[in-house]
């Protein structure tokens, strides 16, 4: 099976490594510096004190990599539209129409119109349908991983959590088991579910409760779930995405949001959450795309979401002045 990886950020570097043990697997990038380590010396990861060097393929160019069989989409949420001009490229799609005349015609194995599979695995909400714009619901999958990796370097990342990928089924249960195959085999646990909203919206509250706080606290994500005053923002903010999801009809994939939050945040405790890396970087954040996602839905929807939108107003005041902050 031949992937490809837009984004070879912290998790896209990180599948990138595992599923090269099994597949032949292409990173696209735009940071020079990690093409390049990657490129010459190849890409080391580092888990439990351990390290171990593979040699999935990479590049800047899309036209290097020629078409896939699947594509996995791991660009921060800004860069979405990016990433589908660079999904048609890679899923073979140019020159087709955006749409199948019918979802029976889309999924049928002699149907001119059969495209590869692009799938996004990026936080937030919006990225499905952004890609979807582009590419034509039939061609667009969405999943959610509770992987947590840190980009220590150019080529180099850390494996910093490990919790399930789950797929939706959606549109092309085949295509979506194949990816679940992969990822096991891997040694990536994976599954599907027919609930895309319960999925999606599963990732958002935990993210709306990790990320944000994280990043303005510039701690790693188990500090969330062991010191009191940030364990109480943290479950405050999940609580309230919580709540919108229930408000829209989601049933969680899990009981208590609190709870599974902090579990999240001690099964990934070493982790730098992606949000965390950003501000540290100096890029722009997803912060508009979780805690701002919430707190626009909340008020679509009559709930109260004082802490979501106090946190997306702070690391968007703090994306804003980058440029400005005082060195230590």
């Amino acid at each position: 099976m031949k992937i490809g990886i837009i984004g070879a950020g912290a998790l896209g570097s990180l599948l990138g490594f595992y599923l090269s043990a099994q597949a032949e697997v292409w990173l696209l990038s735009r940071h020079h510096a990690h093409v390049e380590a990657v490129a010459t010396r190849g890409l080391r990861c580092e888990r439990d004190g351990a390290e171990e060097t593979r040699y999935p393929h990479i590049t800047g160019d899309p036209a290097a990599i020629g078409p896939c069989d699947t594509v996995l989409v791991l660009v921060k949420a800004h860069q979405t539209v990016w990433a589908a001009e660079q999904a048609r490229l890679l899923a073979g799609t140019e020159g087709r129409g955006p749409r199948a005349e019918s979802d029976a015609d889309a999924l049928s194995p002699q149907s001119s119109v059969l495209s590869p599979l692009v799938v996004t695995l990026q936080n937030g909400i919006g990225n499905r349908e952004a890609l979807a714009a582009a590419l034509g619901w039939e061609r667009v999958g969405q999943g959610v991983t509770m992987l947590g990796a840190t980009l220590l370097g150019p080529g180099h990342v850390r494996h910093a959590g490990q919790g399930p990928t789950i797929f939706g089924a959606a549109p092309d249960r085949g295509s979506a088991t194949a990816l679940a195959g992969l990822f096991a085999a891997c040694g990536l646990p994976a599954e599907l579910t027919d609930d895309l909203e319960a999925l999606v919206w599963g990732k958002l509250v935990v993210n709306a409760g990790i990320n944000a706080l994280s990043a303005l606290l510039r701690v790693p994500n188990g500090a969330l779930a062991e010191i009191p005053q940030a364990r109480a923002l943290a479950e405050r903010a999940a609580a309230e995405a919580a709540a919108v999801a229930t408000a829209r009809g989601v049933r969680l994939p899990y009981a208590d949001a609190q709870a599974h939050t902090l579990a999240v945040a001690r099964a990934t405790g070493a982790n730098r959450s992606s949000m965390l890396q950003d501000v540290l970087r100096g890029s722009p954040t997803e912060v508009d795309a979780i805690n701002g996602a919430v707190a626009r839905e909340g008020r679509r929807l009559g709930v109260p979401t004082p802490v979501n939108a106090l946190l997306a107003e702070l690391v968007t005041a703090l994306d804003a002045t980058a440029g400005a902050r005082v060195k230590a």
